[in-house]
């Protein structure tokens, strides 16, 4: 069972995604907040009942995130749950040609992003994948979203870091790859670029999640954008 926390201002929005999620046979919603601050709230609040072996705790699987929250937003929201340690996962929810945070959502660590008119069962895709481990967003969606959104964002001290001492712990092959993954390619086309069977080249992208500790592919094609192993589109 998937349990879901939604994080969403418009009651009726929450109403929405209640019905059709907890109509499903995998999934159940275990709570609603409105703000950002509440998520992080009731992620905490878990997380301490389950420390303190609380009859029946758990933590949310994953939770579904609205950007335009009162108080604190959802990328705010999302940093302070994942900085925290929590499994839980965050699935971002927006509006792309709107929203330019979702970029700063990424980054902060949320497992991927979907658009607020996405159906029934890109929904119900989305959060089993996210779920499972994946990332939702497919690498050609997340090159075109960096490219619309990466020059406008500032640097931080992270960034600022040269791209030899952020990526000194990968092999010349391993660069290769984690270039590739930010163009876009997928793990067929990589293999076919690289003259490399499609197995080695999730070998690789396992070798890098690893070393480079990210969660998810992703967090790769960020990675690939702020080291300048690849350049957005101008």
């Amino acid at each position: 069972m998937i349990r879901l926390l939604l994080a969403d201002d418009q009651a009726l929005v929450r109403a929405g995604f209640r019905m059709v999620l907890d109509a499903q046979p995998d999934m159940s919603v275990v709570g609603e907040v409105g703000d950002g601050q509440a998520a992080v709230d009731a992620v905490s609040a878990a997380a301490a009942a389950v420390a303190a072996g609380a009859c029946g705790a758990a933590l949310p699987d994953v939770v579904l995130m609205d950007i335009r929250m009162p108080g604190l937003d959802g990328v705010a929201a999302t940093q302070r749950i994942v900085d925290s340690g929590v499994a839980t996962k965050i699935l971002v929810l927006t509006t792309f040609d709107l929203d330019e945070y979702v970029f700063a959502s990424l980054r902060a660590g949320a497992s991927g992003f979907l658009l607020k008119d996405a159906g029934p069962e890109e929904l119900l895709t989305a959060i089993r994948a996210v779920h499972s481990g994946d990332a939702v967003v497919a690498p050609s969606a997340t090159r075109r979203l960096l490219d619309r959104f990466v020059p406008t964002l500032p640097a931080t001290v992270e960034e600022m870091r040269s791209p030899d001492e952020r990526l000194a712990a990968l092999t010349e092959r391993e660069r290769e790859v984690l270039a590739a993954v930010g163009r876009g390619l997928t793990n067929a086309e990589i293999a076919a670029d690289l003259f490399l069977a499609e197995a080695t080249v999730k070998t690789h992208i396992g070798h890098i999640l690893a070393k480079l500790q990210l969660r998810d592919r992703v967090q790769m094609v960020v990675l690939a954008y702020d080291t300048g192993l690849v350049h957005p589109a101008r």
